[in-house]
Protein backbone atom coordinates (compact mmCIF):
# COMPACT_ATOMS: atom_id res chain seq x y z
CA UNK A 1 0.00 0.00 0.00
CA UNK A 2 1.39 3.40 -0.99
CA UNK A 3 2.30 5.77 1.81
CA UNK A 4 0.62 9.18 1.67
CA UNK A 5 3.43 11.73 1.16
CA UNK A 6 1.70 14.27 3.37
CA UNK A 7 1.30 11.69 6.08
CA UNK A 8 4.97 10.71 5.84
CA UNK A 9 6.04 14.35 5.94
CA UNK A 10 4.00 14.99 9.10
CA UNK A 11 5.51 12.00 10.85
CA UNK A 12 9.01 13.01 9.76
CA UNK A 13 8.47 16.52 11.11
CA UNK A 14 7.46 15.04 14.50
CA UNK A 15 10.62 12.93 14.57
CA UNK A 16 12.65 16.08 13.96
CA UNK A 17 10.91 17.88 16.83
CA UNK A 18 11.54 14.91 19.09
CA UNK A 19 15.20 14.60 18.15
CA UNK A 20 15.89 18.28 18.77
CA UNK A 21 14.22 18.12 22.16
CA UNK A 22 16.09 14.94 23.04
CA UNK A 23 19.47 16.39 22.11
CA UNK A 24 18.90 19.82 23.66
CA UNK A 25 20.51 20.25 27.06
CA UNK A 26 18.25 23.17 27.88
CA UNK A 27 14.69 22.30 26.90
CA UNK A 28 13.38 25.72 27.80
CA UNK A 29 11.58 28.49 25.94
CA UNK A 30 13.99 28.39 22.99
CA UNK A 31 12.53 24.97 22.06
CA UNK A 32 8.95 25.96 22.80
CA UNK A 33 8.11 25.86 19.10
CA UNK A 34 9.19 22.22 18.81
CA UNK A 35 6.86 21.16 21.63
CA UNK A 36 4.05 23.28 20.19
CA UNK A 37 4.60 21.49 16.89
CA UNK A 38 4.13 18.12 18.61
CA UNK A 39 0.92 19.33 20.26
CA UNK A 40 -0.37 20.67 16.95
CA UNK A 41 -0.03 17.22 15.35
CA UNK A 42 -3.02 16.10 17.40
CA UNK A 43 -5.25 18.28 15.22
CA UNK A 44 -3.78 16.89 12.01
CA UNK A 45 -5.03 14.12 9.73
CA UNK A 46 -2.18 11.62 10.06
CA UNK A 47 -3.02 8.70 12.34
CA UNK A 48 0.63 7.71 12.62
CA UNK A 49 1.55 11.26 13.60
CA UNK A 50 -1.13 11.24 16.28
CA UNK A 51 0.15 7.97 17.68
CA UNK A 52 3.68 9.36 17.75
CA UNK A 53 2.44 12.56 19.41
CA UNK A 54 0.80 10.42 22.12
CA UNK A 55 4.32 9.25 23.03
CA UNK A 56 6.14 12.58 22.67
CA UNK A 57 3.71 14.85 24.57
CA UNK A 58 4.16 13.01 27.93
CA UNK A 59 7.91 12.53 27.35
CA UNK A 60 8.69 16.27 27.33
CA UNK A 61 5.69 17.51 29.31
CA UNK A 62 7.65 18.54 32.43
CA UNK A 63 9.95 20.87 30.50
CA UNK A 64 7.17 23.19 29.28
CA UNK A 65 4.92 24.17 32.19
CA UNK A 66 3.59 27.14 30.24
CA UNK A 67 2.08 24.67 27.74
CA UNK A 68 0.76 22.22 30.37
CA UNK A 69 -2.90 22.97 29.76
CA UNK A 70 -2.61 22.66 25.97
CA UNK A 71 -0.51 19.51 26.25
CA UNK A 72 -2.98 17.79 28.59
CA UNK A 73 -5.89 18.87 26.41
CA UNK A 74 -4.16 17.36 23.37
CA UNK A 75 -3.46 14.09 25.23
CA UNK A 76 -7.10 13.87 26.30
CA UNK A 77 -8.18 14.43 22.70
CA UNK A 78 -6.02 11.49 21.69
CA UNK A 79 -7.66 9.36 24.37
CA UNK A 80 -10.97 9.88 22.56
CA UNK A 81 -9.74 9.11 19.05
CA UNK A 82 -11.59 6.54 16.96
CA UNK A 83 -8.40 4.56 16.29
CA UNK A 84 -7.76 2.02 19.07
CA UNK A 85 -3.97 2.10 18.76
CA UNK A 86 -3.93 5.88 19.30
CA UNK A 87 -6.21 5.65 22.33
CA UNK A 88 -4.13 2.93 23.93
CA UNK A 89 -0.87 4.85 23.36
CA UNK A 90 -2.43 8.01 24.79
CA UNK A 91 -3.69 6.15 27.87
CA UNK A 92 -0.25 4.65 28.48
CA UNK A 93 1.20 8.14 28.38
CA UNK A 94 -1.18 9.66 30.95
CA UNK A 95 0.80 8.55 34.06
CA UNK A 96 3.94 10.11 32.55
CA UNK A 97 2.24 13.51 32.69
CA UNK A 98 2.35 13.16 36.49
CA UNK A 99 5.80 11.63 36.89
CA UNK A 100 7.49 14.95 37.69
CA UNK A 101 4.32 16.99 38.19
CA UNK A 102 2.38 15.14 40.94
CA UNK A 103 -0.15 17.97 41.20
CA UNK A 104 -1.88 16.50 38.14
CA UNK A 105 -2.39 13.01 39.61
CA UNK A 106 -5.98 13.55 40.73
CA UNK A 107 -6.98 15.03 37.35
CA UNK A 108 -5.45 12.16 35.41
CA UNK A 109 -7.00 9.56 37.71
CA UNK A 110 -10.37 11.25 37.24
CA UNK A 111 -10.03 10.83 33.47
CA UNK A 112 -8.83 7.24 33.75
CA UNK A 113 -11.78 6.44 36.00
CA UNK A 114 -14.11 7.49 33.19
CA UNK A 115 -12.24 5.20 30.80
CA UNK A 116 -12.80 2.07 32.93
CA UNK A 117 -15.95 1.41 30.91
CA UNK A 118 -14.04 0.62 27.74
CA UNK A 119 -15.26 -2.44 25.83
CA UNK A 120 -11.84 -3.15 24.27
CA UNK A 121 -9.73 -5.51 26.39
CA UNK A 122 -6.40 -3.98 25.40
CA UNK A 123 -7.70 -0.49 26.16
CA UNK A 124 -9.17 -1.51 29.48
CA UNK A 125 -5.93 -3.24 30.41
CA UNK A 126 -4.01 -0.05 29.61
CA UNK A 127 -6.39 1.92 31.87
CA UNK A 128 -5.88 -0.56 34.72
CA UNK A 129 -2.10 -0.41 34.43
CA UNK A 130 -2.12 3.38 34.26
CA UNK A 131 -4.28 3.62 37.36
CA UNK A 132 -2.12 1.18 39.30
CA UNK A 133 0.95 3.21 38.34
CA UNK A 134 -0.62 6.39 39.70
CA UNK A 135 -1.85 4.65 42.84
CA UNK A 136 1.72 3.64 43.59
CA UNK A 137 2.92 7.18 42.91
CA UNK A 138 0.33 9.01 45.07
CA UNK A 139 -2.17 6.71 46.74
CA UNK A 140 -4.05 9.47 48.58
CA UNK A 141 -4.69 11.65 45.55
CA UNK A 142 -5.56 8.63 43.40
CA UNK A 143 -8.01 7.09 45.87
CA UNK A 144 -9.64 10.46 46.48
CA UNK A 145 -10.27 10.88 42.75
CA UNK A 146 -11.63 7.34 42.41
CA UNK A 147 -13.94 7.69 45.40
CA UNK A 148 -15.21 10.97 43.97
CA UNK A 149 -16.55 8.91 41.07
CA UNK A 150 -18.33 6.61 43.52
CA UNK A 151 -19.82 9.50 45.43
CA UNK A 152 -20.76 11.75 42.52
CA UNK A 153 -20.04 9.99 39.24
CA UNK A 154 -22.21 8.81 36.39
CA UNK A 155 -23.90 5.49 37.06
CA UNK A 156 -21.90 3.27 34.73
CA UNK A 157 -18.62 4.96 35.67
CA UNK A 158 -19.14 4.57 39.41
CA UNK A 159 -19.96 0.87 39.01
CA UNK A 160 -16.79 0.31 36.99
CA UNK A 161 -14.75 2.19 39.59
CA UNK A 162 -16.19 0.05 42.39
CA UNK A 163 -15.30 -3.12 40.47
CA UNK A 164 -11.78 -1.80 39.87
CA UNK A 165 -11.30 -1.12 43.58
CA UNK A 166 -12.64 -4.57 44.46
CA UNK A 167 -10.61 -6.49 41.91
CA UNK A 168 -7.37 -4.51 41.68
CA UNK A 169 -6.92 -2.29 44.72
CA UNK A 170 -8.43 -4.05 47.75
CA UNK A 171 -6.41 -7.27 47.23
CA UNK A 172 -3.10 -5.38 47.52
CA UNK A 173 -4.08 -2.96 50.27
CA UNK A 174 -1.10 -4.07 52.38
CA UNK A 175 1.23 -2.86 49.63
CA UNK A 176 -0.58 0.40 48.88
CA UNK A 177 -1.82 1.59 52.27
CA UNK A 178 1.36 2.73 54.02
CA UNK A 179 1.78 3.91 56.73
CA UNK A 180 -0.96 1.49 57.69
CA UNK A 181 -2.74 3.30 60.53
CA UNK A 182 -2.79 6.65 58.74
CA UNK A 183 -3.93 5.22 55.41
CA UNK A 184 -6.59 2.97 56.92
CA UNK A 185 -8.09 6.00 58.62
CA UNK A 186 -7.86 7.99 55.37
CA UNK A 187 -9.63 5.27 53.34
CA UNK A 188 -12.24 4.78 56.07
CA UNK A 189 -13.18 8.44 55.79
CA UNK A 190 -13.44 8.12 52.00
CA UNK A 191 -15.67 5.07 52.33
CA UNK A 192 -17.91 6.75 54.88
CA UNK A 193 -18.51 9.69 52.53
CA UNK A 194 -19.37 7.31 49.69
CA UNK A 195 -21.84 5.33 51.79
CA UNK A 196 -24.37 8.14 51.73
CA UNK A 197 -25.66 6.72 48.45
CA UNK A 198 -25.02 3.03 47.77
CA UNK A 199 -26.85 -0.17 46.96
CA UNK A 200 -27.00 -3.08 49.39
CA UNK A 201 -24.36 -5.05 47.46
CA UNK A 202 -22.03 -2.04 47.43
CA UNK A 203 -22.52 -1.46 51.13
CA UNK A 204 -21.67 -5.08 51.91
CA UNK A 205 -18.57 -4.84 49.76
CA UNK A 206 -17.28 -1.73 51.53
CA UNK A 207 -18.09 -3.12 54.98
CA UNK A 208 -16.16 -6.30 54.20
CA UNK A 209 -13.25 -4.13 53.14
CA UNK A 210 -13.32 -2.08 56.34
CA UNK A 211 -13.66 -5.18 58.52
CA UNK A 212 -10.36 -6.44 57.09
CA UNK A 213 -8.52 -3.33 58.27
CA UNK A 214 -6.31 -3.61 61.32
CA UNK A 215 -8.27 -0.59 62.56
CA UNK A 216 -11.43 -2.70 62.88
CA UNK A 217 -10.07 -6.25 63.06
CA UNK A 218 -9.21 -8.49 66.01
CA UNK A 219 -8.25 -6.43 69.02
CA UNK A 220 -9.87 -3.27 67.68
CA UNK A 221 -10.73 -0.65 70.28
CA UNK A 222 -14.35 -0.32 71.47
CA UNK A 223 -14.39 3.14 69.87
CA UNK A 224 -13.51 1.73 66.45
CA UNK A 225 -16.09 -1.05 66.71
CA UNK A 226 -18.63 1.56 67.74
CA UNK A 227 -17.71 3.51 64.62
CA UNK A 228 -18.56 0.53 62.41
CA UNK A 229 -21.85 0.01 64.24
CA UNK A 230 -22.71 3.67 63.70
CA UNK A 231 -22.00 3.27 59.98
CA UNK A 232 -24.39 0.31 59.85
CA UNK A 233 -27.02 2.10 61.91
CA UNK A 234 -26.83 5.15 59.64
CA UNK A 235 -27.32 2.94 56.60
CA UNK A 236 -30.36 1.35 58.25
CA UNK A 237 -32.07 4.76 58.57
CA UNK A 238 -32.93 4.25 62.22
CA UNK A 239 -33.88 7.90 62.60
CA UNK A 240 -36.52 7.65 59.88
CA UNK A 241 -40.21 7.11 60.49
CA UNK A 242 -41.02 3.54 59.43
CA UNK A 243 -43.36 3.03 56.49
CA UNK A 244 -44.68 -0.49 55.92
CA UNK A 245 -44.91 0.22 52.17
CA UNK A 246 -41.21 1.13 51.93
CA UNK A 247 -39.74 -2.22 50.86
CA UNK A 248 -36.36 -0.59 50.31
CA UNK A 249 -36.16 0.42 53.98
CA UNK A 250 -37.31 -3.01 55.16
CA UNK A 251 -34.59 -4.72 53.12
CA UNK A 252 -31.96 -2.30 54.33
CA UNK A 253 -33.02 -2.58 57.96
CA UNK A 254 -33.04 -6.38 57.99
CA UNK A 255 -29.72 -6.67 56.16
CA UNK A 256 -28.00 -4.07 58.33
CA UNK A 257 -29.16 -5.77 61.53
CA UNK A 258 -27.77 -9.06 60.27
CA UNK A 259 -24.53 -7.39 59.23
CA UNK A 260 -24.11 -6.01 62.75
CA UNK A 261 -24.33 -9.44 64.44
CA UNK A 262 -20.55 -10.12 64.56
CA UNK A 263 -20.02 -6.78 66.29
CA UNK A 264 -22.78 -7.47 68.81
CA UNK A 265 -21.07 -10.76 69.53
CA UNK A 266 -17.90 -8.77 70.24
CA UNK A 267 -19.71 -6.64 72.80
CA UNK A 268 -21.10 -3.73 70.78
CA UNK A 269 -24.51 -2.42 71.82
CA UNK A 270 -27.60 -3.37 69.83
CA UNK A 271 -29.82 -0.92 71.73
CA UNK A 272 -30.60 1.34 68.80
CA UNK A 273 -31.73 -1.54 66.57
CA UNK A 274 -33.73 -3.18 69.38
CA UNK A 275 -35.45 0.06 70.27
CA UNK A 276 -36.35 0.76 66.62
CA UNK A 277 -37.77 -2.74 66.11
CA UNK A 278 -39.79 -2.55 69.31
CA UNK A 279 -41.18 0.89 68.56
CA UNK A 280 -41.69 0.78 64.79
CA UNK A 281 -41.56 -2.80 63.42
CA UNK A 282 -43.28 -5.18 65.81
CA UNK A 283 -46.47 -3.08 66.22
CA UNK A 284 -47.07 -3.27 62.45
CA UNK A 285 -45.55 -6.68 61.78
CA UNK A 286 -48.78 -8.14 60.38
CA UNK A 287 -48.93 -5.37 57.78
CA UNK A 288 -45.58 -6.31 56.27
CA UNK A 289 -45.31 -8.59 53.21
CA UNK A 290 -44.95 -12.23 54.23
CA UNK A 291 -41.37 -12.70 53.03
CA UNK A 292 -40.26 -9.46 54.73
CA UNK A 293 -42.00 -10.41 57.97
CA UNK A 294 -40.16 -13.69 58.42
CA UNK A 295 -36.89 -12.06 57.38
CA UNK A 296 -37.18 -9.46 60.14
CA UNK A 297 -38.25 -12.04 62.73
CA UNK A 298 -35.24 -14.17 61.89
CA UNK A 299 -32.92 -11.21 62.22
CA UNK A 300 -34.42 -10.22 65.56
CA UNK A 301 -34.03 -13.82 66.74
CA UNK A 302 -30.39 -14.00 65.67
CA UNK A 303 -29.59 -10.74 67.47
CA UNK A 304 -31.59 -11.51 70.63
CA UNK A 305 -28.73 -13.41 72.30
CA UNK A 306 -26.67 -10.18 72.26
CA UNK A 307 -29.35 -7.87 73.68
CA UNK A 308 -28.63 -6.20 77.01
CA UNK A 309 -30.80 -6.85 80.06
CA UNK A 310 -32.37 -3.42 79.74
CA UNK A 311 -33.15 -3.90 76.04
CA UNK A 312 -34.47 -7.39 76.75
CA UNK A 313 -36.83 -5.98 79.35
CA UNK A 314 -38.22 -3.51 76.83
CA UNK A 315 -38.62 -5.98 73.96
CA UNK A 316 -39.90 -9.02 75.87
CA UNK A 317 -43.55 -7.85 76.26
CA UNK A 318 -43.85 -7.41 72.49
CA UNK A 319 -42.41 -10.88 71.87
CA UNK A 320 -44.82 -12.50 74.36
CA UNK A 321 -47.71 -10.69 72.70
CA UNK A 322 -46.66 -12.10 69.32
CA UNK A 323 -46.27 -15.59 70.81
CA UNK A 324 -49.84 -15.52 72.11
CA UNK A 325 -50.94 -14.51 68.63
CA UNK A 326 -49.08 -17.25 66.74
CA UNK A 327 -49.23 -20.12 69.28
CA UNK A 328 -52.71 -21.66 68.98
CA UNK A 329 -54.99 -21.71 72.04
CA UNK A 330 -56.02 -25.26 71.15
CA UNK A 331 -54.74 -28.04 68.95
CA UNK A 332 -54.86 -26.93 65.33
CA UNK A 333 -54.33 -28.45 61.92
CA UNK A 334 -51.58 -26.00 61.10
CA UNK A 335 -49.79 -22.89 62.35
CA UNK A 336 -46.97 -20.52 61.41
CA UNK A 337 -44.15 -22.83 62.46
CA UNK A 338 -41.29 -20.62 61.30
CA UNK A 339 -42.76 -17.61 63.17
CA UNK A 340 -43.12 -19.61 66.37
CA UNK A 341 -39.55 -20.92 66.10
CA UNK A 342 -38.20 -17.36 65.78
CA UNK A 343 -40.35 -16.00 68.58
CA UNK A 344 -39.61 -18.82 71.04
CA UNK A 345 -35.88 -18.47 70.39
CA UNK A 346 -36.09 -14.71 70.95
CA UNK A 347 -38.22 -15.24 74.07
CA UNK A 348 -35.69 -17.61 75.65
CA UNK A 349 -32.69 -15.39 75.04
CA UNK A 350 -34.40 -12.23 76.25
CA UNK A 351 -35.90 -13.97 79.29
CA UNK A 352 -32.52 -15.47 80.16
CA UNK A 353 -31.22 -11.92 80.73
CA UNK A 354 -34.27 -10.61 82.59
CA UNK A 355 -36.06 -13.71 83.94
CA UNK A 356 -38.33 -11.97 86.45
CA UNK A 357 -39.91 -9.90 83.65
CA UNK A 358 -41.73 -13.10 82.67
CA UNK A 359 -43.55 -13.18 86.02
CA UNK A 360 -46.08 -10.56 84.97
CA UNK A 361 -46.06 -11.63 81.31
CA UNK A 362 -46.37 -15.41 81.66
CA UNK A 363 -47.29 -15.95 85.33
CA UNK A 364 -43.96 -17.48 86.34
CA UNK A 365 -42.62 -17.27 89.92
CA UNK A 366 -38.97 -16.38 89.44
CA UNK A 367 -37.33 -14.81 92.49
CA UNK A 368 -34.46 -12.35 92.08
CA UNK A 369 -35.07 -10.27 95.18
CA UNK A 370 -35.95 -7.21 93.15
CA UNK A 371 -39.24 -5.25 93.36
CA UNK A 372 -39.76 -6.10 89.69
CA UNK A 373 -40.40 -9.73 90.76
CA UNK A 374 -43.96 -8.62 91.63
CA UNK A 375 -44.45 -11.84 93.60
CA UNK A 376 -47.34 -10.40 95.61
CA UNK A 377 -49.49 -10.01 92.51
CA UNK A 378 -51.70 -12.65 90.93
CA UNK A 379 -50.70 -13.57 87.39
CA UNK A 380 -52.26 -17.04 87.41
CA UNK A 381 -54.43 -16.27 84.37
CA UNK A 382 -51.35 -15.35 82.35
CA UNK A 383 -49.69 -18.61 83.42
CA UNK A 384 -52.75 -20.67 82.51
CA UNK A 385 -53.12 -19.03 79.11
CA UNK A 386 -49.42 -19.33 78.29
CA UNK A 387 -49.10 -23.00 79.29
CA UNK A 388 -52.31 -23.89 77.45
CA UNK A 389 -50.83 -22.36 74.32
CA UNK A 390 -47.57 -24.23 74.89
CA UNK A 391 -49.44 -27.52 75.15
CA UNK A 392 -51.60 -26.82 72.08
CA UNK A 393 -48.51 -25.85 70.14
CA UNK A 394 -46.76 -29.08 71.09
CA UNK A 395 -49.77 -31.17 70.10
CA UNK A 396 -50.03 -29.40 66.77
CA UNK A 397 -46.30 -29.82 66.15
CA UNK A 398 -46.29 -33.53 66.99
CA UNK A 399 -49.27 -34.12 64.73
CA UNK A 400 -47.48 -32.29 61.92
CA UNK A 401 -44.23 -34.19 62.50
CA UNK A 402 -46.09 -37.48 62.16
CA UNK A 403 -47.44 -36.41 58.76
CA UNK A 404 -44.05 -35.08 57.66
CA UNK A 405 -42.30 -38.31 58.61
CA UNK A 406 -44.82 -40.33 56.64
CA UNK A 407 -44.34 -37.95 53.74
CA UNK A 408 -40.59 -38.51 53.79
CA UNK A 409 -41.19 -42.22 53.35
CA UNK A 410 -43.40 -41.49 50.35
CA UNK A 411 -40.74 -39.22 48.86
CA UNK A 412 -38.16 -42.00 49.12
CA UNK A 413 -40.46 -44.36 47.22
CA UNK A 414 -41.21 -41.71 44.61
CA UNK A 415 -37.52 -40.97 44.16
CA UNK A 416 -36.81 -44.62 43.45
CA UNK A 417 -39.58 -44.70 40.86
CA UNK A 418 -38.66 -41.39 39.20
CA UNK A 419 -37.39 -41.73 35.63
CA UNK A 420 -36.29 -38.26 34.61
CA UNK A 421 -33.81 -35.86 36.18
CA UNK A 422 -36.52 -33.23 36.40
CA UNK A 423 -38.77 -35.55 38.40
CA UNK A 424 -35.91 -36.42 40.75
CA UNK A 425 -35.00 -32.76 41.22
CA UNK A 426 -38.62 -31.88 42.09
CA UNK A 427 -38.86 -34.71 44.60
CA UNK A 428 -35.56 -33.75 46.23
CA UNK A 429 -36.72 -30.15 46.51
CA UNK A 430 -39.84 -31.31 48.35
CA UNK A 431 -37.70 -33.54 50.58
CA UNK A 432 -35.57 -30.54 51.51
CA UNK A 433 -38.65 -28.50 52.40
CA UNK A 434 -39.93 -31.33 54.57
CA UNK A 435 -36.55 -31.74 56.27
CA UNK A 436 -36.51 -28.02 57.04
CA UNK A 437 -40.01 -28.15 58.52
CA UNK A 438 -39.06 -31.17 60.66
CA UNK A 439 -36.05 -29.24 61.92
CA UNK A 440 -38.31 -26.31 62.82
CA UNK A 441 -40.70 -28.64 64.65
CA UNK A 442 -37.90 -30.24 66.65
CA UNK A 443 -36.62 -26.81 67.65
CA UNK A 444 -40.10 -25.73 68.78
CA UNK A 445 -40.49 -28.80 71.00
CA UNK A 446 -37.02 -28.30 72.46
CA UNK A 447 -37.90 -24.72 73.38
CA UNK A 448 -41.42 -25.31 74.73
CA UNK A 449 -40.42 -28.22 76.98
CA UNK A 450 -38.67 -26.20 79.73
CA UNK A 451 -41.44 -23.57 79.86
CA UNK A 452 -44.17 -25.61 81.58
CA UNK A 453 -42.88 -25.19 85.13
CA UNK A 454 -43.38 -22.18 87.42
CA UNK A 455 -39.64 -21.44 87.53
CA UNK A 456 -38.32 -22.40 84.10
CA UNK A 457 -34.70 -22.36 82.99
CA UNK A 458 -34.44 -20.18 79.92
CA UNK A 459 -32.08 -21.12 77.10
CA UNK A 460 -29.37 -18.50 76.83
CA UNK A 461 -26.62 -20.42 75.05
CA UNK A 462 -26.10 -21.95 71.59
CA UNK A 463 -27.97 -25.15 72.42
CA UNK A 464 -30.57 -24.47 69.73
CA UNK A 465 -29.43 -24.24 66.12
CA UNK A 466 -32.03 -22.18 64.32
CA UNK A 467 -33.29 -24.06 61.27
CA UNK A 468 -32.28 -21.46 58.68
CA UNK A 469 -28.91 -20.83 60.37
CA UNK A 470 -28.12 -24.53 60.19
CA UNK A 471 -28.95 -24.53 56.48
CA UNK A 472 -26.71 -21.52 55.96
CA UNK A 473 -23.82 -23.27 57.72
CA UNK A 474 -24.17 -26.33 55.49
CA UNK A 475 -24.30 -24.12 52.42
CA UNK A 476 -21.12 -22.33 53.48
CA UNK A 477 -19.38 -25.63 54.14
CA UNK A 478 -20.30 -26.95 50.70
CA UNK A 479 -18.89 -23.78 49.15
CA UNK A 480 -15.63 -23.87 51.11
CA UNK A 481 -12.65 -23.60 48.83
CA UNK A 482 -14.75 -22.58 45.85
CA UNK A 483 -14.41 -19.24 44.11
CA UNK A 484 -17.79 -17.88 45.13
CA UNK A 485 -17.84 -14.12 44.82
CA UNK A 486 -19.85 -11.57 46.73
CA UNK A 487 -22.76 -10.02 44.84
CA UNK A 488 -21.55 -7.12 42.80
CA UNK A 489 -23.27 -4.26 41.07
CA UNK A 490 -24.07 -4.99 37.47
CA UNK A 491 -21.42 -4.06 34.98
CA UNK A 492 -23.48 -4.98 31.95
CA UNK A 493 -25.46 -1.78 31.68
CA UNK A 494 -26.43 -0.30 28.36
CA UNK A 495 -24.65 2.96 29.13
CA UNK A 496 -21.22 1.63 28.17
CA UNK A 497 -20.25 3.50 25.02
CA UNK A 498 -18.67 1.86 22.01
CA UNK A 499 -14.87 1.74 22.02
CA UNK A 500 -14.65 3.37 25.43
CA UNK A 501 -15.65 6.84 24.21
CA UNK A 502 -18.16 8.93 26.09
CA UNK A 503 -21.11 11.12 25.30
CA UNK A 504 -20.61 14.86 25.27
CA UNK A 505 -18.00 15.35 22.57
CA UNK A 506 -14.25 15.49 22.40
CA UNK A 507 -13.85 17.91 25.27
CA UNK A 508 -15.68 16.02 28.01
CA UNK A 509 -12.62 14.38 29.56
CA UNK A 510 -10.61 17.58 29.45
CA UNK A 511 -13.46 19.62 30.93
CA UNK A 512 -13.90 17.18 33.80
CA UNK A 513 -10.18 17.25 34.55
CA UNK A 514 -9.72 21.01 34.42
CA UNK A 515 -12.96 22.12 35.99
CA UNK A 516 -12.56 19.74 38.91
CA UNK A 517 -15.22 17.48 40.36
CA UNK A 518 -18.30 19.18 41.72
CA UNK A 519 -18.75 18.73 45.45
CA UNK A 520 -22.51 18.71 45.21
CA UNK A 521 -23.02 15.33 46.85
CA UNK A 522 -24.16 14.33 50.26
CA UNK A 523 -27.78 15.19 49.68
CA UNK A 524 -29.17 12.02 51.19
CA UNK A 525 -29.76 8.52 49.91
CA UNK A 526 -30.76 9.41 46.37
CA UNK A 527 -29.62 6.09 44.99
CA UNK A 528 -31.27 3.90 47.58
CA UNK A 529 -31.24 0.16 48.15
CA UNK A 530 -34.48 -0.15 46.22
CA UNK A 531 -36.46 1.69 43.63
CA UNK A 532 -35.71 5.25 44.70
CA UNK A 533 -33.48 7.70 42.92
CA UNK A 534 -31.55 5.80 40.30
CA UNK A 535 -33.57 2.69 40.92
CA UNK A 536 -30.77 0.37 41.98
CA UNK A 537 -32.04 -2.07 44.55
CA UNK A 538 -30.57 -4.10 47.36
CA UNK A 539 -30.78 -7.28 45.30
Amino acid sequence: MAVDPADAAEVEKLYEFGERLSEAKDKSEQHLGDYEGIIAAVKGQSLKAKQLAAQLIPRYFKHFPSLATQAMSAQFDLVEEDELAIRVQAIRGLPLLCKDTPEYVSKIVDVLGQLLGSEENVERDAVHKALMSLLRQDVKASLTALFNHIELGLENVREKVICFLKDKVFPIKAELLKPQDEMERFVTDLVKKSLQDVTGAEFKLFMEFLKNFKLFGDGASPENIRELIEIIEAQADLDAQFNVADIDHIDRLSSCMYMALPFYKGGASSSKFVSYCNKHIIPVLDKLPEEKRIGLLRTVAASSKYASAQDSRQLLPSIVQLLTKYMPGKKAEDMSYDYVECLLYTFHHLAHKTPNTTNSLCGYKIVTGQPSDRLGEDFSEQYKDFTVRLTATEETVRQTMKKLTQGMSEYNKALSAAKTDEEKANIKAEQQKTTMKLRICNNILAMTKPLHVKTPSFIGDDKIDLSWMETAKKSQASNAGSSVKRPQPSTNGNSTVKKGRFDGGQKQLMNRAFEGISRGGGSGRGRGWGGRGRGRGYR
